[in-house]
Order: C-alpha cells, then sequence, then structure tokens
C-alpha cells in the first residue's frame, strides 16, 4: 500500500520536530525547562499535531498531544507570570 504525503503529515512531522528539538537543547542545557521559549516551542508543536491528528485519527497519539499541549500552556503561563514579578 503506497502512502500519500499531504499537508497536514507536513504539519504534523513539523510538530514533532519542534517538540524533539526542544527537548534536545534541554539535555544539553542550551535551554531551560522554566523558560517561556520551551514551552511555548512544545505548545505549538503539540497543536501542530494534533492539527495532523484531526485528518488521521489516532487515539493514543491524540491523549498525548493533547495533554503535552495543556501542560506546555501550564509552563507558558508560568514562566510569563515569573518573567513579570521579575521586572
Amino acid at each position: 500500500m503506497a502512502m500519500s504525503y499531504q499537508w497536514h503529515d507536513m504539519l504534523g512531522t513539523l510538530g514533532v520536530a519542534m517538540i524533539v528539538m526542544a527537548y534536545f537543547l534541554l539535555q544539553i542545557g542550551r535551554v531551560s525547562g522554566r523558560s517561556p521559549w520551551y514551552s511555548a516551542v512544545n505548545a505549538v508543536g503539540a497543536a501542530l499535531v494534533l492539527l495532523s491528528l484531526y485528518y488521521e485519527f489516532n487515539l493514543a497519539a491524540a491523549l498525548v498531544e493533547s495533554f503535552w499541549l495543556v501542560i506546555s500552556i501550564a509552563g507558558l503561563v508560568l514562566a510569563l507570570r515569573r518573567r513579570l514579578r521579575n521586572h
């Protein structure tokens, strides 16, 4: 069976690349897990994967990415609150 690569597959792949890149940068010490950038990149990446899942649904992947998105948004809110308190 031939697999076709649609525009939503590209968005999902971009989302995965963003999440993996952010995690790699965290692991090598180039970014802080408490930074707004880290949480924002994870949130956007998860949203892109979820968008791709709208077209080719997978419950397990949708659950993981939904939690990833909610946790990343919470982290972003906390990081921005910290930044506002410190300025």
